[in-house]
């Protein structure tokens, strides 16, 4: 038997381990939970932001969902675009997140170069 420490949901619990056969003989558990060891309070969150207030937009208009970088931008004003294909990369908290045209149609403005930073709401571009 081995035993184990592992943290679920910030409660530490300690874990005897068994390992069973390969053929299925042995129905046994093969993990027990001992009681929870005390728990070390985590320190409190800070408020979240107030969420910068939203670009008017329309149907095809897409905003930042959060803020972040323009790492690339795949399409340019007056480019045709179908419903799901990805006109820029935003990368926030170092992942890359494609945006995507909502719709079919041509992308009416998309002023953004690659290195610019938006806030959450700001307008990205529109499609028309």
């Amino acid at each position: 038997m081995s035993k184990y420490r592992i943290t679920v949901e910030g409660k530490t619990y300690e874990m005897d381990v068994e390992l069973i056969g390969a053929n299925g003989a042995a129905v046994q558990p093969v993990a027990k939970a001992a009681t929870p060891a005390p728990a070390v309070s985590a320190p409190k969150a800070a408020p979240a932001p107030v969420a910068a207030k939203p670009a008017e937009v329309g149907s095809g208009s897409v905003v930042a969902p959060m803020p972040g970088t323009i790492l690339k931008v795949l399409k340019a004003t007056g480019d045709s675009v179908k419903a799901g294909e990805v006109v820029l990369i935003l990368e926030a908290m170092k992942m890359e997140n494609e945006i995507t045209a909502p719709v079919d149609g041509t992308i009416e403005s998309l002023s953004l170069n690659e290195g610019s930073t938006v806030a959450g709401g700001d307008l990205l571009f529109d499609v028309k």
